[in-house]
Formats: structure tokens, sequence, C-alpha cells
């Protein structure tokens, strides 16, 4: 609560409840101009058809070229015209009709462009114009204020976004592999004012047209260029046997079974979460509607994801007060002793400092000597020590390796901090020689103090410290060739949190999802989830003194933190809960 300062008027954003719906009306007869400029930004919160209701505030020929789909600007609250009666443009020709100028202003903190991606930005003024003129009636008797200049696209405010759009995520291959990954974009929760397409069929025309701009560079889609759906289909729906039916244009009619198998698998994990009725196959259609060119089903999407041979437990791992790497037991209680991991990691051979477990939970690679050394074995059989397979030379802790990470290509990623020679690394099946990772971004004044790697390999997600500041970022991952001479790039950072004034720890928590522990400009500490294009997921119940946190890619395995208390979990539906009174660095695979 506010204990000093001076009470001001604030115009609150609309209400943000999703069940809210607006219905814009049309202006009334000789609305003065601020009733034009207030009923047009409301109705561009409304989903009526076309923003038909929106166009009767513009002049004709604005409402021609206003183009309400190229983009949409998500301000903290809903833009403020200037409460008056805006400021006459001056004029430079006498027979040009008197016109109104009403600045925009407000705080833009967000950006979704004409592909749906959503782009976070950091906090900054905006600042637009609507300029109005007077045009005759149409009974011609009298002149009615209208907009005839205004910026591009939809402007309004976080609550009313959030009412409008929801986050989806589309599906596409991994280049030059089998297994499919998440894209995540923002479509209407309802009708889409410009298609008149439900939320289903907006998700899958959004896969059909192809990947964001950010992601197209490392992944493919199995669809035909210039595959679309059907021309005039706008609503797709399941059958009784939840079978979702996809009519196709002619672009899919040649495709071989495999590639339509593909295609379907595209569709299927796009649509899970999506329908009101879950989908349990999916079946491709010609371009006549009626023949089928593939079905796939819900028991074939093991196919299709990067871990398909390997059935995971997802258990979480932490580094407990003896320094040897330990597994917290499923469905292990309060005060139960974990157990120790197998091999040189859990006998007390070396103090281990951070750990990754490999996605199959076979190895680990542990840092040790006070962040000098990392080395790789086995967490399931006894074995001697082995060596460091990478050595930094960096002259404090802080300045040798980061914590490693595990991909599902079984490749282990880490960062010496060295400012001397600051380096990321990247070591091929965990055992290979360690080969350095192009990173353009990664110089003598920018410190990774976190890597995670997701599951699929092609995206990192990265604690870079600068200038005092601890900010997260995703990258990424480029590879040019193939074996001994591929090359492996991390590139086209992109701020996932520029609203956070520190990040303390991070976690992948799902296909397009990070858990993330830090704090909001001049707020206090929190976990939250975010979506890996910075849009926030949800805030999670807080936590005193929390050092780390880490969540597994199965949403319904519990979260895991580490606090000065001891290491904690969090059930869903439940409360924060202790496991162990002393512990560090819980991870789980990966």
């Amino acid at each position: 609560m506010p204990d000093s300062g001076d009470v001001n008027p604030v115009k609150a954003s609309r209400q943000g409840d999703s069940q809210v719906r607006v219905y814009p009306v049309p202006p009334r007869d000789n609305a003065e101009p601020s009733e034009i400029v207030e009923g047009f930004l409301e109705a561009m919160t409304g989903d009526d058809p076309g923003f038909d209701t929106a166009r009767k505030y513009l002049t004709k020929q604005a409402a021609q070229t206003w183009r309400p789909e190229e983009h949409t600007t998500v301000l903290s609250a809903a833009p403020v015209p200037r409460p008056d009666h805006g400021r006459q443009h001056d004029r430079s020709a006498p027979d040009e009709p008197q016109a109104l100028l009403y600045p925009l202003t407000g705080q833009k903190i967000a950006l979704v462009d004409a592909r749906r991606a959503y782009q976070p930005l950091a906090p900054a003024a905006y600042n637009e114009t609507i300029r109005l003129v007077q045009q005759r009636s149409a009974d011609g008797k009298a002149k009615e204020w209208r907009i005839d200049g205004l910026p591009q696209g939809l402007v309004m405010g976080q609550s009313d976004f959030q009412r409008n759009y929801r986050s989806v995520n589309k599906y596409y291959f991994a280049s030059g592999r089998d297994w499919v990954l998440a894209d995540p974009v923002y479509i209407r929760k309802r009708q889409d004012p410009v298609t008149h397409m439900d939320s289903l069929t907006q998700s899958v025309k959004a896969l059909l047209e192809g990947p964001t701009n950010w992601l197209e560079p490392v992944v493919d889609s199995r669809f035909p260029t210039g595959t679309e759906l059907r021309k005039d289909v706008t609503s797709l729906t399941t059958d009784d046997r939840n079978t979702l039916k996809i009519p196709l244009n002619d672009k899919a009619d040649n495709v071989g079974r495999d590639q339509c198998r593909e295609m379907a698998a595209q569709i299927l994990f796009t649509v899970a979460d999506l329908a009101s009725t879950k989908v349990q196959q999916v079946e491709l259609l010609h371009s006549d509607g009626r023949s089928t060119l593939c079905v796939l089903g819900e028991d074939q999407r093991s196919d299709f994801v990067v871990d398909h041979a390997t059935a995971l437990r997802e258990t979480p791992y932490f580094v407990d007060a003896e320094g040897r790497l330990a597994q917290l037991r499923p469905g292990a209680k309060e005060g139960a002793d974990p157990r120790p991991v197998y091999g040189p990691f859990g006998n007390g051979q070396l103090q281990i400092e951070k750990a990754a477990v490999s996605r199959d939970e076979q190895r680990a690679a542990a840092v040790t000597q006070n962040g000098r050394s990392l080395r790789v074995a086995s967490i399931v059989a006894d074995g001697d020590l082995p060596e460091a397979i990478i050595d930094s030379k960096g002259a404090k802790p802080e300045q040798r390796l980061s914590a490693p990470s595990w991909d599902g290509r079984d490749d282990l990623w880490v960062a010496d901090r060295n400012p001397a020679e600051p380096r990321l690394l990247i070591v091929p099946g965990g055992t290979g020689t360690p080969r350095p990772v192009t990173a353009p971004w990664l110089t003598s004044d920018v410190r990774v103090e976190e890597l995670r790697v997701s599951k699929d390999g092609v995206r990192m997600a990265l604690r870079l410290q600068r200038d005092g500041k601890t900010t997260l970022h995703i990258g990424r991952v480029e590879r040019q060739g193939s074996g001994d001479g591929q090359k492996i790039s991390v590139v086209d950072l992109q701020p996932i949190a520029p609203r956070m004034d520190s990040v303390t720890s991070m976690s992948w928590a799902g296909p397009s999802r990070l858990v993330v522990l830090g704090k909001l400009d001049g707020g206090v500490q929190q976990i939250r989830y975010l979506q890996t294009d910075g849009s926030a997921a949800a805030v999670i119940p807080g936590l005193n003194q929390v050092t780390a946190v880490a969540a597994a890619n199965d949403e319904r395995v519990p979260l895991v933190a580490a606090t000065d208390d001891g290491i904690v979990r969090l059930q869903g539906g439940a409360n924060w809960q202790p496991v162990t009174d002393k512990g560090s660095a819980p991870i789980y695979p990966g």
C-alpha cells in the first residue's frame, strides 16, 4: 500500500474479464468529437464482423484504407485521448475542411504483428494522433464529425487484449528432423472480425500460413507451398467420433502417405488444446471435400516427439547438503530421505556444485572445483571418477563454467564465462570433443548466468548479466552441415522479460513455456510462467526466500524450488510443500 503522495484520478483500462463481451454501438447523431474518438476506441475492442461498427466512426476513405489486421499495439492501459475538444489543424488551403487533432497517449508494452507473433517491448511512450473532419450526414442536412486520419492496426489496453486474444501453439518440424516443436501465436478467442473464423479454424489457418519470422529459419512445414483451407471454410468441428475433418485446397491433393501423416500431425498437435470436444483424430480431405487424404489418431502422437523412443519419468534432482547429486523420489513425503544417485556424483568423491541430468536419466553432467571442471558420468551404475572434459581458466568461480544443459538430441551445452575468452560450447552426445558454438552476442561485458536448451534443441533460454542487470533472452539454435564439419550457432537473441528488473532463475516448463523467478521493475520477487514469445502466462503462488526454481516438460509434474529452508514442491491445485530441509540447485532432466 502507498504510504505517501497525493491521490490522483486514474483512467483505468476497460474490464479484462474473459467472460465480458463488448458490443460496440454506432455514433449517435450530432455526436461531439470526443464522443467519436471514445466510441471508435471502444469499438476497436469488440469483435463484430469486419469491424463494421468501428468503421462507422470513419470517413468513407478512411474506412476503406484502415487495415485492423496489420498489427495490434498493446498498451499497459486503454489509450487516452486528450480530454478536451482537440486542437484545430492548421489548414494549408482556404477550402480545406476544418480538422481537429486528438493525440492518443499511453505506455506501449507489446506488439502483435501480421503473422500473429507477440513481441514484448520495454515500456515506452505511445504517441499517435487521430484526425477528425466534418462531413455531410446521410440525409445531407447536417455535418457530422468523423475520423479521417488514424494509425493502422488496432490499439488496446492489456486487459482488453487478454479478453479478446489467446495464445496457441502451432507446430512445425525441426529442420531435418522427424519431431515437432511449438511456435506460439495469438488468435482471437471468439470469431475473428476479419476472417469470420472461429478460434479452431483460425489456428489451422495460422498453421498453414507458416511459422513466425523468428522461428522460420530452423523449422519446416510439411504442407506444400500454397496449401490453404478450402475456399469459404470458416468453421471446423469434430464429429461424433471426435474426428476433426480438414478440407484443403488442391495444392495438397497429390501428397504421399508419409507426408500426409506429417501434415496431419502438425494439425493434431496444434488443435490439441483448442476444441471444446477432445480431438481424437485428424482427417485430411481432398479439395473435393469428400475423399480422404489420410487419417492420424491421438495414439500416434508419440511418433512425432523428440523423445518417442524413451519413456521419461521426469524425476526431480538436487544437490544435497553433502554436495552429492540426489533424486527426489516421486511421492516422497516431507522428511523422507532423498536418495543420492549411483556413481561418482552420488558417492561423495566430488563436491557437486551444479548439474544437469540427461533426458533419458542415465547420465549427468556436473560442474566441480568451484566452477573449474565439467565431468559426465553414469547415475544408474557405479563407476570410476571420469576425467574432466572441459576446464575453465576463469580467475573467480563466477567467471568459470555455468550450469550445463542437455537437449533432446543428447548433446550437452555449457558456457565458459572467462572474460578473457568467453565461450559457448557443445559436447556432441555428451562424450565427444567439446566444440565452440558461434555466439555473436557473447562478448567480454556479457556474462552467461544460466542457460537452458529446449528439448527439441532448437531454442536456448539464457540469463545474461550486463551492466549489473540480469535479463532473460531466448536464442535460436542454427545448424549448418552435418557430422564433424557441422557449424552450430545461437543467434537472434530476443528479450522475453523486458519488464523484469532482475531474473534469478528459470527453467523450461513445456513446449513453449518457461517458469521464471525474478522481480518486476520496482516490485517484489515472484515466480511466474512466461511464454517463449515473452507474453505472461500466469503468476504462481508466492514463496519466500527462493533461490532457484525448476519445472518439467510435462506440465502435470510438480514445480520444485530451492529456498533458504530447503527444497519444496508445488503440485497442481495445492500449496508449496516442504520435501527436505537441506539442499540446493533443483533440476529436472535437461
